[in-house]
């Protein structure tokens, strides 16, 4: 990981010092980075004294993150032109407005900062710190609070950690040369994090419906591209019968990328009779975000996602001739 530069936390203090409010996003389906990320940015702006208010469109589906959604509302805070004005928008862990989700009210016209670490992010924008070197969102936000506040409480860095192993799979995701991410991860824990109590945070605690339902989806798993990529999907019945909380897509994830022979997966999940989302993930040098922006969606090399207009028999053959043609 490439740290974040000294002139960087100085833009991000620009930028918060121009601003008497704030609303802090991150994107739709929020993950554990996402969540930490804007938690994380929240206590910066309260350690500076700055009003925040933390957005999320959920819906918040995932065991872990469930006792976080309190804390976020849906709707944008109605403005007047003067205090919009006065009014800074923070996006982290995405960088497009459009990944926010639906939201109830619009963010048009705020001044933005971004605070991102995907490959498919906007690295023009006028204000951001995007580095997708940093296998989290959450480890940038903690940079930057070390570069403005100093060394986080011992709360704030379970939250950081958190957000840090989430998107890290607990450190498995790491390369040869992410000897910098240890040195994010060591810190927090001087801060008085523990690792093994956070671990069982994120993978405890599972709903039975799940296990039920990942059976289901290993079930209809077929293998394409000479058996390098495994193709699953959910329809809407089985989302009738067995809900949409807890999901744990990971578990799957996990479960074929340790198949031999297996390079990519891809999860299609009917959310309505028009749209689909699709899970990519990948190991070694199939690049699934590439993939993915030719669907409109983005994220990592190796973990990407996309929402699709569509239907999953429509869908799905499209998606596996662009992998044959990497594969």
């Amino acid at each position: 990981m490439v740290p974040i530069t000294e002139q960087q936390v100085e833009s991000f203090r620009t930028f918060i010092e121009a601003h008497d409010t704030f609303l802090i996003a991150g994107h739709k389906e929020p993950d554990g980075d996402c969540m930490a990320s804007s938690i994380g940015m929240a206590n910066i702006l309260k350690h500076l004294g700055k009003k925040y208010t933390l957005l999320n469109a959920g819906p918040f589906k995932r065991a872990e993150i469930k006792k976080f959604a309190p804390l976020f509302r849906s709707d944008v805070p109605r403005m007047s032109a003067q205090d919009k004005a006065r009014c800074g928008l923070i996006i982290v862990d995405c960088s497009e407005i459009s990944r926010l989700g639906e939201l109830d009210g619009s963010l048009e016209g705020l001044d933005t900062f971004i605070v991102d670490h995907h490959k498919t992010s906007d690295a023009n924008a006028p204000h951001c710190i995007i580095n997708p070197s940093s296998p989290a969102a959450a480890c940038l936000v903690q940079q930057i609070h070390e570069g403005l506040i100093g060394k986080p409480d011992a709360n704030e860095a379970h939250t950081l950690f958190f957000g840090l192993a989430t998107d890290s799979g607990f450190f498995r995701y790491l390369n040869q040369n992410d000897s910098s991410v240890f040195e994010c991860a060591s810190r927090l824990t001087d801060a008085g994090v523990n690792p093994r109590e956070i671990y069982q945070e994120m993978t405890g605690g599972k709903p039975w419906n799940t296990r039920k339902l990942l059976a289901i989806m290993l079930e209809r798993a077929e293998r394409y591209c000479n058996g390098k990529l495994v193709v699953t999907y959910e329809e809407q019945a089985d989302t009738r019968k067995y809900g949409q909380e807890g999901r744990d897509s990971d578990a799957l994830y996990t479960l074929m990328l340790s198949t031999e022979g297996v390079e990519a997966v891809l999860f299609v999940r009917q959310e309505s009779d028009t749209n689909c989302t699709a899970g990519f993930r990948s190991v070694g040098e199939c690049d699934v975000s590439a993939i993915a922006a030719k669907f409109g969606g983005g994220g990592h090399k190796n973990a990407s996602g996309a929402s699709i207009q569509g239907r999953l028999e429509g869908i799905i053959p499209a998606i596996i001739e662009e992998f044959e043609k990497v594969l």
